[in-house]
């Protein structure tokens, strides 16, 4: 009914920069929050970022100053662009989005399949 396609994932240096983008397409009647969230070996997953339906955006600590989450509402479309990367933001990094479907009159989060960061020299 609803699929979120990621991509932007690779291997970088520590230091560099990267770009992720997910798109959600399907019956949506409306979008409210958007986000990321990441996964690495051994931790907990964690709420990188989010943004509501109008702009307002939310971080945790340790991207703070780093990361800036953004989204596109005309194309359903929610970015992360990551800055200073360190090896600690090694995960795979999942987008979501709490959707109202045509179909029905609740809210649903949908999540991508992941796409892997790698922070490594």
């Amino acid at each position: 009914q609803v699929q979120l396609v990621e991509s932007g994932g690779c291997l970088v240096q520590p230091g560099g920069s990267l770009r992720l983008s997910c798109a959600a397409s399907g019956s949506i009647f409306s979008i409210n929050g958007m986000g990321w969230y990441r996964h690495a070996p051994g931790k907990e997953r964690e709420l990188v970022a989010s943004i509501t339906s109008d702009g307002r955006t939310n971080y945790a600590d340790p991207v703070k100053g780093r990361f800036t989450i953004s989204r596109n509402n005309a194309k359903n479309t929610v970015y992360l662009q990551m800055n200073s990367l360190k090896p600690e933001d090694t995960a795979v990094y999942y987008c979501y989005s709490n959707i109202r479907t045509r179909q029905v009159g609740y809210v649903t989060s949908y999540w991508g399949n992941g796409t892997l960061v790698t922070v490594s020299s």
